[in-house]
């Protein structure tokens, strides 16, 4: 048996629980440069606010209803997440963080009433945290990612599901009939596995709900669509094809892009964005233990705006693979100069590292180097001094040491307090 606990608009129930006076108000939390709403408030969603509608086509409505708009603050967030998932971990034996605001929990052979103890979990989340979550219970992992659907469903769309499935949705505990009335009421592009592209050709062949597509014979989904899909098919009908994962698998690329809070044309600031960009993707490489054979540097103009335009990659092999930051840095500064062109307002950079092994793997090579990749116990000592006292407290020089000086930085207009992880930016109380 599997629960899934994911929290409700994440983002938004994150600013919630430091400034309530947001509650019962149309909250939006906006992307990077304050670009597209990425998380809504149920008030926002009623109002027509769709995900990802860019920021400017919603300003009437702001003005009109008090929508309130707030830069997203990802240390925050990340912050609050850590603090719900060790709270929703208490729920079963095993824990699978799926994404920011969601995790699997494995509640195999947990005796007693699971409804009532995911709704006490659910109140202890909601106590320790101040953000509401949905949690879905069922025999395998997307039928518990319906569940979850269900649960959030019926308590934001009276109506659209039976009343006693909000909030908390036990699908292992319905009679037959109950649950296929339930996948009846599902669209079948709502289950977990299903694409929008796959959905029109399930469309096309008649199967809208997904307990039409649960009433297909798998071996038949296998021929005509991938064995993805009989497995998704599976699951639906009860048999648990995806197993929990104690940890998420390495990552086979990591990338770090960014769009720039206003237009850069000097090479030295592109160089500033690109040293930070390859420092945190290095960063990430070295948490899941992996060394990088490549690394990938583009540069682009804005689409929306006048021409010229502009818009060039470029990926430069390491002779070694590495973990190194200094290494990484210098060749995303390499690729940087072979493609940029003066002249251009460029909105975005990114840096990508390719061609990944893990660092267990022994490079059988002929060492050419006097002394090869001796920065490991410097870059080890890097990552603690800015886990510690927070990122950017040691980098290259390369990435400019005042930030008043990065033009190319985020524009966050909007933005929150840190109230978790600064000192400066606790929240006081007077009584």
């Amino acid at each position: 048996m599997f629960a899934l606990v994911d929290g409700n608009n994440f983002y938004v129930s994150c600013e919630r629980a430091f400034r309530p006076s947001l509650k019962r108000h149309p909250v939006v939390v906006l992307s990077n440069n304050d670009g597209c709403a990425i998380s809504r408030s149920n008030e926002a969603k009623e109002l027509g606010i769709k995900m990802g509608q860019p920021w400017f086509e919603c300003r009437e409505l702001a003005e009109v209803y008090g929508v309130v708009a707030l830069s997203a603050n990802f240390t925050l967030y990340g912050d609050m997440s850590d603090r719900m998932m060790c709270t929703a971990a208490g729920l079963g034996h095993n824990q699978e963080i799926y994404s920011i605001d969601e995790c699997f929990v494995d509640m195999a052979g947990i005796r007693g009433d699971l409804t009532r103890r995911a709704q006490t979990m659910r109140t202890r989340i909601l106590q320790h945290t101040g953000i509401p979550t949905g949690i879905g219970i069922a025999p395998t992992k997307t039928l518990a990612k319906l569940a979850n659907h269900v649960a959030k469903s019926a308590d934001r769309k009276p109506g659209s599901y039976p009343a006693e499935l909000a909030r908390v949705c036990n699908l292992g505990a319905l009679p037959a009939s109950d649950l296929d009335a339930v996948l009846a009421a599902t669209e079948v592009g709502d289950v977990w596995g299903v694409g929008r592209r796959i959905s029109k050709q399930l469309a096309a062949a008649g199967i809208t709900n997904a307990l039409q597509f649960a009433q297909l014979d798998p071996a038949t989904v296998r021929r005509r669509w991938s064995v993805v899909l009989e497995r998704t098919v599976r699951e639906l009908q009860g048999q648990s094809c995806i197993r929990l994962e104690d940890a998420p698998p390495p990552k086979q690329e990591i990338a770090h892009t960014r769009s720039f809070g206003r237009p850069v044309r000097g090479l030295d600031d592109l160089i500033q964005a690109v040293t930070e960009f390859a420092a945190r993707a290095a960063s990430k490489l070295r948490r899941q233990s992996s060394l990088a054979g490549q690394v990938c540097v583009f540069i682009h103009t804005s689409p929306f705006r006048p021409p010229p335009h502009y818009s060039r990659s470029t990926s430069v092999p390491l002779r070694r693979p590495t973990a190194n930051t200094q290494d990484l840095v210098h060749a995303a500064v390499l690729g940087l100069r072979a493609i940029y062109r003066p002249g251009f307002d460029y909105i975005k950079a990114g840096v990508m590292l390719l061609d990944l092994n893990d660092d267990s793997v022994e490079q059988l090579e002929l060492q050419l180097d006097a002394a090869p990749d001796q920065g490991g116990e410097l870059m080890a000592a890097m990552d603690r001094i800015n886990d510690r006292f927070g990122r950017g407290t040691i980098t290259l020089a390369s990435a400019g040491t005042r930030r008043a000086e990065r033009t190319w930085v985020l524009r966050q207009q909007l933005l929150t307090p840190a109230y978790t992880t600064s000192w400066d930016a606790l929240p006081v109380a007077k009584a």
